[in-house]
């Protein structure tokens, strides 16, 4: 068994989630519950865990009696483990029943049962419930069609244009926020005949993350009033205004976020056996839980809809500013086509102006903000000035801006804060002004509703608006007019874009896709059309090309597509240099750039698709490729190799990258001629540089040339590796007022307990251990000794695959509630002095090496209870 939790163990935020206690990740949610007999119910103020169960059988295949039969025996395993579970007295409510994609349950338990859960008969593994993200990144609202600039950059419009090739009868699953299915540019109806043909919604227009009162309530009608879902929808097949990537694909909508967004990992994956069910082609997935192992369950579900015949497409994460290693789930998942973005060629943007002059501005609608109107004029005001540190972060006088739009610099205090405080005082708009140079894409989402349009506009037009002030008067006009311009960063990957590789070192991302300032439809009450950026952009660039070449090539299985796509992909240009000629990292673009008309025409595929080195320590790696030619002449391809660029190793919270220090690759022979309609195999062996520091990433392209052919017949297949001795990386780095460190809830703050302390492990009155990972762990343990003789009282904490900390210096509360796990039984721990010692395992180590633990021993804690 791998265990994942043990022990009596509160873990603060989310149960094991690894949350950082200062930052956010998410909403929590209580999804729909169903009871079963025997199970429990709990008091409304009882605090509660919510956990995956994975049982040991594998998922039911799909459809027949053999499904049936196995379904059965999944049944009678779920039975035994309630029958267990009442013989024992574990409190449990169930949430969601698996046996298509995964096998299992997601449970409800009160706090002090949680630890019981590994010890039930038939069960394989424990994980969190996680919050889940929407991929997506605010910008401007936008009236021109960016979505064809996209088009050109993948060779859609080209496949629809050249080989009449549109998505017509691929089926593509939606699992989101819902799909307005009323856009005309979406089909204007929902159901049998409609373009929207299939789906259904989980969870209900007024569900609230974290809001108890506001309990799921499904239903069979997954429209859309969040706005992400319809936004990714057109992405992948809009026809009308706006041109997908595929505009005749039939769409199945999965709505698994409320109005006010916020969802949890077991409701997406019981959306993803709903899909399979409705015969999808193919399923995007813009949603994504950052940090994660690629065995957490949403991750290798999404692996077992491809091994059903469906391509997953999901995308990979916005934590790039995060770092190294901040890929999600289920984007990490191994058969996932995990998805980068890439910014757009072209950026557009709605305009105001101000007179006098006639200045127009372009500007971004703030998440959370209604759009701006078209048309309307009113004076403009300013709260501060060009050197105020914390503009708008107090409250305003009574009616000292009613009837005015508000000029507010950024700084201080959250977005959410200056908007309301504008709004309390009686603006009927905001203009926020970055406080650095560029631009910025706020939100206001926050506690109070905003009710009055906010937009964000860059620091040079902010300080032109002062300078206007300063002058005298200034009158704001909103118009229906864009300004466009060429997007400086076009084809380079987004800043926001999540960076690999995954703690396992798995190659990840997969692809890259246009998903910076992308223009696509939203629902009809939001405006209809709006500019988004994001992964949440780029997975459904991906998803819409996967049904074109499903359209063209029929033939292709889903195992076999993410190959094809990444041989014909085209790597971007490394940021550092764009002109030098060097590629992007492969950890941060995968295989590069879609091309699906490149990937349609082609007549050879390459296999693997891509190479996971995994680390260096152990010297050169050789891999075998196998060329597989499906066109009725020989071919033959000249080898080369062109590096990416590396992480060179130091901070991987902020990553630097240099062409110096790129790996060497070797090949078994300088060319290779495939047979028609036959297959030939290479070697080639990749050494990392000596020039590379110790734990730095390196990876590039090995290259395959046609002689003969066109240049665009070019195939590669992408590596990545690690540089030296991963289990050389540490874990328990002291960050976050050093942790690990003692702590004690002193109000609603954890205080330090350097000298030890005395607890009564009444309510809150428990140790906490202050926690911070500053990579992935593959196993984190705290066990209870006592101080004076150093005899065991058993484990209080094991965890499994925990990902890293969200920032540097995030940290997550383990409390301790007194009792442990000790040879297979509960043990209530007596009162008396005690150290809690918690040992983390660095990633992919070997347990029984300790030279790759590290470990924390805690000051002294007297248990003294009342």
């Amino acid at each position: 068994m791998r265990w994942f939790a043990l022990g009596s163990l509160y873990i603060a935020l989310s149960g094991c989630s690894g949350e950082p206690e200062d930052t956010e990740s998410g909403q929590s949610t209580a999804p729909p519950e169903s009871s079963a007999p025997g199970e429990a119910t709990f008091a409304p103020d009882e605090p509660t865990e919510l956990w995956f169960v994975e049982l040991e059988r594998a998922p039911a295949a799909s459809g027949g009696a053999r499904a049936a039969s196995k379904r059965g025996l999944l049944d009678e395993h779920r039975e035994r483990f309630r029958q267990a579970a009442v013989e024992r007295g574990l409190r449990y409510k169930q949430r969601f029943s698996f046996d298509g994609l995964w096998n299992g349950l997601s449970v409800r338990v009160a706090r002090e049962g949680a630890a019981a859960l590994v010890d039930m008969p038939g069960v394989k593994a424990v994980y969190p419930v996680l919050p889940v993200e929407l991929d997506v990144a605010p910008a401007a609202a936008a009236i021109a069609p960016d979505l064809a600039v996209a088009g050109e950059m993948s060779g859609a419009d080209r496949v629809r244009r050249d080989l009449g090739v549109t998505g017509e009868d691929i089926r593509v699953g939606v699992i989101d926020s819902g799909v307005d299915y009323h856009h005309p540019d979406l089909g204007g109806c929902f159901g049998p005949g409609c373009r929207v043909a299939f789906g259904y919604d989980f969870v209900g227009d007024d569900f609230v993350s974290g809001d108890a009162g506001k309990q799921p309530a499904p239903d069979g009608d997954p429209d859309d009033c969040l706005g992400h879902g319809t936004h990714v929808a057109g992405i992948i097949g809009a026809n009308g205004i706006v041109q997908g990537v595929a505009p005749d694909v039939t769409f199945g909508a999965y709505r698994v976020f409320g109005c006010r967004g916020g969802s949890r990992a077991d409701i997406i994956l019981k959306a993803m056996e709903r899909a399979a069910d409705d015969g999808m082609d193919v399923v995007n997935i813009s949603i994504g839980t950052p940090f994660q192992w690629p065995d957490y369950p949403t991750a290798t579900a999404a692996n077992e809809l491809v091994a059903r015949g469906v391509v997953v497409v999901a995308s990979i994460g916005n934590s790039g500013e995060k770092g190294l290693w901040s890929a999600g789930a289920p984007g990490v998942g191994e058969a996932v086509i995990g998805t980068a973005s890439v910014d757009s060629a072209r950026v557009t943007r709605l305009s105001f102006t101000v007179a006098p002059g006639d200045v127009a501005i372009g500007y971004t609608r703030a998440v959370g903000s209604p759009p701006a109107p078209l048309s309307g004029s009113a004076p403009l005001a300013r709260t501060g000035t060009l050197t105020s540190a914390r503009d708008c972060c107090a409250a305003l006088p009574a009616g000292s801006l009613a009837g005015k739009i508000a000029l507010v610099r950024r700084g201080g205090c959250p977005f959410p804060e200056k908007a309301a405080r504008a709004q309390a005082a009686g603006a009927v708009g905001v203009v926020l002004y970055n406080d650095r140079a560029g631009e910025m894409n706020p939100s206001v989402e926050g506690d109070t509703a905003i009710t009055i349009p906010v937009v964000g506009i860059a620091l040079a037009d902010g300080e032109l608006l002062n300078a206007r002030l300063d002058a005298g008067a200034v009158t704001h006009r909103w118009t229906n007019q864009a300004v466009a311009a060429q997007n400086g960063t076009a084809g380079l990957v987004s800043r926001f874009s999540s960076y690999g590789l995954s703690a396992a070192l798995s190659f990840k991302p997969d692809l890259a896709a246009p998903g910076g300032s992308i223009y696509s439809t939203v629902p009809l009450e939001r405006g209809a059309y709006d500019t988004l950026s994001g992964t949440s952009m780029a997975s459904p660039h991906v998803a819409g090309a996967v049904a074109l070449l499903l359209g063209a090539r029929p033939e292709l299985q889903a195992e076999r597509v993410r190959d094809v796509l990444q041989n014909s992909a085209v790597p971007g240009p490394w940021s550092g240099d764009p002109g030098g000629g060097v590629p992007e990292s492969a950890h941060r673009q995968g295989a590069g750039m879609i091309r699906v008309d490149r990937a349609i025409r082609a007549t050879t595929v390459i296999s693997p698709g891509k190479l996971a080195l995994g680390e260096s320590e152990a010297g050169p790696v050789a891999r075998t490729l196998t060329l597989e030619n499906t066109s009725w002449n020989d071919v033959t391809y000249d080898l080369s190799h062109a590096p990416a660029a590396c992480a060179t190793g130091g901070d991987h919270w902020a990553p630097r990258s240099a062409t110096a220090g790129a790996a060497s690759v070797d090949f078994s022979a300088a060319s290779v001629t495939v047979p028609a309609r036959g297959s030939a195999t290479v070697s080639v062996t990749v050494r990392a540089s000596s020039a590379l520091a110790d734990g730095g990433l390196f990876g590039g392209y090995v290259v395959f040339t046609p002689r003969g052919g066109a240049s665009d017949a070019t195939l590669r297949v992408p590596y990545a590796g690690f540089k030296g001795d991963y289990q050389s990386v540490p874990v328990l780095k002291p960050s976050g007022q050093g942790a690990p460190w003692l702590g004690k809830m002193s109000g609603e703050r954890v205080t330090p307990q350097p000298g030890g302390g005395t607890f009564t492990l009444a309510s809150s009155d428990i140790p906490y251990v202050m926690v911070h990972l500053d990579h992935g762990a593959e196993r984190l343990t705290m066990d209870i000794v006592e101080a004076s003789t150093g005899k065991a009282w058993g484990r209080a904490l094991e965890l499994s695959h925990v990902g890293q900390s969200s920032s540097a210096t995030a940290v997550t509360r383990y409390g301790w509630k007194g009792t442990t796990k000790l040879d297979g039984r509960s043990v209530v721990v007596p009162d008396g002095d005690y150290l809690i010692k918690l040992r983390a395992l660095r990633a992919l180590g070997d347990p029984g090496n300790d030279a790759h633990w590290e470990t924390w021993t805690s000051p002294k804690i007297t248990v003294d209870r009342p």
